[in-house]
């Protein structure tokens, strides 16, 4: 082969490589764009595990991406009120927040079902239904018109029935208490005669220490002892018939999400089931030590009665017959997560009931 013609072989052939290595670089920079986005919580720094959600979201964001997207956490009141939280979203002040879907029930029923209705789905079938049934599609669709887009990113489980500061032993007790509770459980227990408020879990505390309130429901023993509630209330009272399986909801501004790389979508939604999964595993962990501490420093542990429940039962009846009468879109997501529950604790009660009450009576037989 001729010197000369190798040469300018080579040098063509080099200047194709760089050509390829230039247009090939800003394709890659392209698919994993330096992006920052804010995320304001309604929750406090100090309750580790329900705010650590969102920052269980962070670290898996910026971990899976090498650091090019990163979410910047908030907690409640840092940049806008925490029962704000969404509607900064749907304004686009923020890219996304954590929260609970229903403290926005005052613009539209149809968030309560998007975190818990009273006497709805606990904490397993609620994961099934987001995940293998319509629940995220169909609340997608609805919280599309507000601008947003969710994905379910954390879970308490059974919440407790709140503290009251005085006894609740019959139906009757609850006229006229004055009580923080979140969601339609506000217009249930109003049909009791309790007056329902709504308050920021950082301003319970000083509401239940001046008498502003009578009684207030957070989430369960671990937070619950964090605020310090024992101090001010003698009774705790459980369940939460309310939440059976409270969902908390990483919310995006729907444009922006949709603005994303496909790539960075999908590490998102990835993130938020990884927090969905941790903070039930935490709460698990922490609950069984805290509800000791929460009786030793001597508050009276007790159930709501069988009449008690069956009278929020029928009432939370006559709720969702008023609401789905009004507003098509509540009836539509309603319906649809009544089936589900229908067909889900029918297999629950035959294996996992089943299960677990057996194991309770080891439990307390002190064989375990």
């Amino acid at each position: 082969m001729d010197r000369r013609s190798f040469f300018k072989k080579a040098a063509a052939a080099g200047t194709g490589a760089a050509a390829a290595t230039a247009l090939a670089a800003p394709a890659i920079a392209q698919s994993a764009p330096k992006i920052t986005w804010r995320l304001t919580s309604s929750f406090p720094k100090s309750l580790d595990t329900i705010y650590g959600g969102a920052e269980d979201i962070a670290k898996h964001v910026a971990a899976a991406t090498d650091g090019n997207f990163t979410i910047q956490t908030f907690a409640a009141g840092e940049i806008v009120p925490g029962l704000q939280a969404a509607d900064a979203v749907s304004a686009g002040t923020v890219e996304m927040c954590h929260t609970c879907s229903y403290y926005y029930v005052g613009k539209d029923p149809t968030f309560a079902i998007g975190t818990a209705i009273p006497f709805g789905l606990n904490q397993r079938l609620t994961n099934s239904w987001f995940y293998e049934g319509n629940g995220t599609k169909l609340l997608n669709e609805f919280y599309a018109t507000h601008g947003l887009i969710g994905y379910i990113a954390g879970n308490t489980g059974v919440q407790m029935g709140g503290w009251f500061r005085k006894e609740i032993n019959t139906v009757d007790d609850f006229k006229g208490v004055k009580m923080r509770i979140a969601g339609l459980a506000g217009r249930v227990v109003e049909k009791l005669g309790a007056v329902p408020q709504q308050i920021a879990g950082g301003d319970i505390y000083p509401s239940l220490e001046k008498g502003t309130i009578d009684a207030a429901e957070w989430v369960g023993p671990y937070d619950d002892l964090k605020l310090g509630f024992y101090k001010v209330a003698k009774f705790y009272y459980y369940p939460a018939f309310w939440e059976g399986g409270p969902v908390i909801h990483a919310f995006m501004n729907k444009a922006k999400f949709e603005a994303l790389p496909k790539s960075y979508q999908a590490v998102l939604q990835d993130a938020c089931a990884f927090a969905n999964s941790n903070m039930m595993a935490k709460y698990d962990a922490k609950n069984p030590i805290a509800i000791k501490q929460i009786v030793a420093n001597g508050t009276t542990l007790r159930p709501f009665s069988q009449p008690i429940l069956e009278a929020a039962f029928n009432a939370s009846k006559e709720v969702y017959a008023e609401i789905s009468a009004k507003n098509e879109w509540f009836k539509k997501i309603y319906e649809d997560q009544v089936a589900f529950k229908k067909e889900g604790y029918l297999w629950m009660q035959l294996a996992e009931y089943t299960y677990d009450t057996f194991m309770m009576i080891q439990q307390r037989n002190g064989k375990l």
